[in-house]
């Protein structure tokens, strides 16, 4: 049998464009991986190391990322915000968040004091306890609540208000108070008799998946390729056979 392979520019484009599009999704899906394995690493280490006070100065996100902390000061009860779109264990529900006074300062931090379900009457809020007085709590840095997608126009904030999203230096516009420029993802046991739950979900989750992904659009990629030379040599040797006969 003669082999012979038939160029055909339609199948060639389709097939480059296929596999320029698998790579560059496996890429990007890749990357997302090797991003979360960063993550992933960082918080092994900085889960080794005890955890540091947090005090009044202005300290950069990046600087104690994930790192585990105390501080002690007071919650500021008049400005609880609440995260929507936070479900938990296949319940909805909301995020707690809510200033917390720097003891010997007039510096805030945002506090993610914990989940809280959702009644079944939107926009009905849940109930909760917050401590009076000085406490001490502990929890971890991290630079966001976890962004989801708004629906709507975002509203402005206020005190009991529901929002998608929130940020240090939104709230601090809203709020007028001086605000540490990351959150502090409150860890621990909840209290006798408190409603909050405090399962956080891990930044660094889904490693796997997007790893998965990623060898699924290669393989679309060198499918791709490989369709385009399979079906190029089998026309060209269809043609070619067929001139032989004649």
């Amino acid at each position: 049998m003669r082999f012979a392979f038939r160029f055909r520019l339609i199948p060639f484009i389709a097939a480059l464009v296929l596999a320029i599009l698998g790579i560059a999704l496996g890429n990007w899906q890749a990357g997302r991986a090797a991003q979360k394995q960063a993550v992933q690493e960082q918080l092994d280490a900085r889960a080794a190391e005890p955890p540091v006070a947090l005090g009044p100065p202005i300290t950069p996100a990046t600087a104690l990322a994930y790192r585990r902390v105390t501080v002690t000061g007071e919650f500021v009860g008049t400005w609880p915000l609440f995260l929507a779109n936070r479900p938990m264990a296949g319940r909805a529900g909301y995020y707690l968040v809510m200033p917390f006074k720097i003891s010997g300062s007039s510096i805030h931090v945002l506090v993610l004091r914990g989940w809280l379900p959702r009644a079944a009457e939107y926009g009905k809020l849940p109930a909760f306890d917050t401590p009076a007085g000085t406490v001490t709590i502990e929890g971890t840095v991290v630079a966001g609540a976890g962004h989801v997608m708004d629906l709507g126009e975002a509203g402005a904030l206020a005190p009991n208000a529901i929002v998608q999203n929130v940020d240090p230096a939104a709230a601090a516009r809203a709020t007028g108070l001086t605000l540490q420029p990351f959150f502090v993802q409150q860890t621990g046991p909840a209290q006798l008799g408190e409603a909050l739950q405090r399962v956080w979900p891990s930044p660094s989750g889904g490693i796997d998946k997007h790893r998965g992904y990623a060898f699924q659009w290669y393989a679309l990629a060198a499918m791709a390729i490989l369709f385009f030379v399979i079906t190029g040599f089998r026309s060209g040797t269809r043609k070619s056979e067929a001139g032989t006969s004649n």
